[in-house]
């Protein structure tokens, strides 16, 4: 998805992920979902990066199309988001002024390796929103049992009674942690981070 911005500083920002993604939110449980809108917090922070920024509306068209694009009108920096040394999705940017900067001739923006100002790597990604979730426990049952629910029913779980548990960033384990009530809402205190490696 590639976009342009405006306000404290001008230019355009490309996202790129992996097929993957676009599977997963085509067969999503609540139904397909639609790319550009799941794409859109990610292509705002990352401008907002910059500054105080409009983002257009922008659209989805093919990645080489979209980088290609985005770097023939001027040095830009790719970065590459990876889990584990595989990268799972690009995001490009350019920039016709660097805030606080002066406006940059013929639409091209200055070179972005060690330019004053310059948002570096996932400093980009600071303000993307994400999905965290607390897991007491899971369970497997065939479709005849889960289609006899009603309410009252007990589910068994996998944990006993008391364990720890787990928070997840868009699914993935990062923390374990014991259950506490806050102001009448439940909350997690965290005992435990998961390193990235499954490590404690």
């Amino acid at each position: 998805m590639t976009a342009r911005f405006t306000g404290a500083a001008n230019g355009e920002i490309v996202v790129v992920v992996g097929e993957d993604l676009v599977q997963a939110l085509e067969n999503s449980p609540l139904g397909a979902l639609d790319l550009a809108s799941a794409l859109r917090p990610a292509l705002e922070a990352a401008a907002g990066a910059c500054g105080p920024v409009v983002v257009d509306p922008g659209q989805l068209m093919e990645p080489e199309v979209a980088l290609s694009g985005l770097m023939s009108k001027g040095d830009g920096v790719v970065v590459p988001l990876l889990e584990g040394t595989e990268a799972r999705a690009l995001l490009a940017l350019r920039l016709d002024q660097w805030p606080g900067g002066p406006q940059v001739e013929d639409d091209r923006a200055p070179a972005v390796p060690g330019a004053a100002g310059a948002p570096a790597g996932l400093d980009l990604l600071h303000d993307v929103e994400m999905e965290i979730s607390a897991e007491l426990g899971r369970t497997r049952m065939n479709v005849r049992d889960l289609l006899s629910l009603s309410p009252g029913a007990v589910v068994e779980l996998d944990r006993a009674a008391g364990s720890p548990a787990d928070l997840l960033v868009n699914g993935r384990l990062i923390a374990r942690g014991e259950v506490v009530v806050v102001d009448e809402n439940f909350g997690l205190r965290i005992t435990e981070i998961i390193a990235a490696s499954g490590e404690r």
